[in-house]
């Protein structure tokens, strides 16, 4: 039955080839992971094919669409993942589906180099990735977005299904730029949801010559019944030098009811490079929730690319 579904597969993908750009891209990691976020030391594996699709009309208008598939549901397991579409024309570009917001698309994110099997260095209590209030309904997010000059403004919407809920709507703006060697860039970001939150966000970015990089951002939430405004702060620093990538970042929220509340943490990751696409992992998370409450986590392992 696996034979016969792996062929029908190929063969669909054969003839699709033919008729447009098809590109199948496939990544696994294997490891071990642990630490006080897990019951025990366990081993780790993972694997992801994603499916890029992408064509043009004879008027110009670029289209594509891009299929995410996660821990290969037809053998047994959860399939995650997801599919995202997008429709271009010179600097006006539509994006829809498993997509980041407006607000989110316009900062930039501190986990600037390396990576672990487990993201550790992105799942500690004090980061949040700017995600913002995206994924507040089914995570279906629609895009516009013109960029010109180093300049990028989008408008987003994501919207109940149910019709109950008002959408959350998001606004971004960033701006890119070269000041003798150092690339620049700056992000602006508003976000809201009606008789929830008002967010407002701002990022700033450098790579430096040398494989060094630093970002660091700042979110202010007006939270609905909450008298104290939310915030939330994070700083990263990177470093990428031949097969070798090391990230560290810090994050914190203060009076953030929209989740933790108080807490705090931390994370690094190292990856090296061995060459045809395997690559060597290393990561740690630290988390503070508050209240003597603390966990970590940490995992080592290797990353294939195919």
């Amino acid at each position: 039955m696996k034979t016969l579904l792996l062929a029908s597969t190929a063969l669909v993908a054969t003839a699709g080839i033919a008729a447009a750009d098809v590109a199948i891209t496939g990544y696994a990691e294997i490891g071990v992971i642990g630490g006080d976020a897990y019951a025990t030391d366990q081993w780790h594996t993972d694997i992801d094919v994603t499916f890029a699709m992408t064509g043009e009309s004879d008027g110009g208008l670029a289209f594509g669409a891009i299929v995410d598939l996660d821990e290969n549901g037809a053998f047994g397991n959860t399939t995650q993942g997801g599919e995202t579409y997008f429709l271009s024309y010179g600097g006006l570009r539509l994006d829809m589906g498993d997509t980041d917001g407006a607000f989110d698309a316009a900062l930039q994110e501190v986990a600037l180099a390396g990576g672990s099997i487990a993201d550790d260095e992105t799942s500690h209590a004090g980061y949040n990735g700017n995600s913002g209030l995206d994924g507040t309904f089914d995570g279906q997010i629609a895009r516009v977005s013109y960029s010109a000059a180093g300049f990028t403004a989008g408008l987003s919407a994501e919207i109940d299904d149910t019709g109950v809920a008002d959408p959350v709507w998001g606004l971004g703006l960033r701006y890119s730029t070269d000041l003798g060697g150092a690339a620049i860039g700056i992000g602006l970001g508003y976000q809201t949801q009606e008789d929830v939150a008002d967010l407002v966000g701002v990022s700033l970015d450098a790579k430096f010559g040398g494989g060094f990089s630093a970002a660091i951002n700042y979110t202010q939430a007006d939270i609905v019944g909450q008298s104290d405004e939310g915030t939330h702060m994070a700083i990263g620093v990177g470093y990428s030098m031949n097969a070798l990538s090391v990230g560290v970042n810090y994050g914190e929220y203060q009076d953030w009811s929209l989740g933790c509340g108080d807490c705090d943490g931390f994370g690094l990751a190292a990856t090296y490079d061995l060459g045809g696409g395997l690559a060597a992992h290393l990561g740690y998370g630290s988390s503070d929730f508050g209240g003597g409450v603390e966990s970590d986590s940490y995992s080592l392992g290797l990353s294939m690319s195919f």
